[in-house]
């Protein structure tokens, strides 16, 4: 049996991930690792960033995973549940979803507009939440809140900050792991 190649459409948040974020070093070491462009890093708006990913979604290739951290997996929720069609759902393998921010937490960006309430309902497709037990955007309670509701598997980092540059991960061999893992989960 073949493995099937898989294109990782990576979502950042809020303000982009740049240079040492697990997400910029994904796209450098493989060339199916493409960031999905947002009209705006710095006034994140839930409808353009949504429209975004769509417009992403249909220019990919069949099967798409998501790598998406902060407010990109709140982008990923939202578009899934609210924007996609069934046509481009089905060509969703899957979706890391790496520190799921709280837009009632204190932290919050105020120029991130229109991510509440957080859809809490089943994704249509295969999905993990991975946490970080000191992530100032989204505690662990509100991270398991969400991975219950969209039937994902939940994984706890210990204390890993926001799960970003800062956070040390470099490469985050055991990462790409997780979103290869999606894409046999079908």
């Amino acid at each position: 049996m073949t493995e099937r190649k898989l294109n990782a459409l990576v979502l950042p948040g809020y303000l982009n991930s740049g240079a040492g974020h697990w997400q910029t070093r994904w796209e450098a070491l493989d060339p199916a690792f493409v960031r999905v462009r947002m009209p705006d890093w710095h006034h994140a708006s839930r409808d353009a960033w949504c429209r975004a990913l769509d417009a992403a979604v249909a220019a990919a290739d069949a099967p798409v995973v998501f790598a998406a951290h902060s407010l990109g997996c709140l982008t990923t929720a939202f578009w899934a549940l609210q924007y996609a069609s069934a046509a481009q759902l089905a060509k969703v393998a899957g979706a890391l979803l790496v520190a799921v921010p709280d837009p009632a937490g204190p932290h919050f960006p105020p120029e991130a507009t229109g991510f509440a309430p957080v859809p809490l309902t089943r994704l249509p497709f295969a999905t993990i939440v991975v946490a970080s037990s000191d992530d100032p955007y989204g505690g662990v309670p509100f991270s398991q809140t969400c991975a219950n509701a969209w039937g994902s598997r939940w994984i706890d980092l210990g204390a890993r900050g926001h799960i970003n540059a800062d956070s040390g991960l470099g490469d985050w061999d055991e990462g790409r792991r997780w979103l290869a893992s999606l894409g046999t989960a079908r």
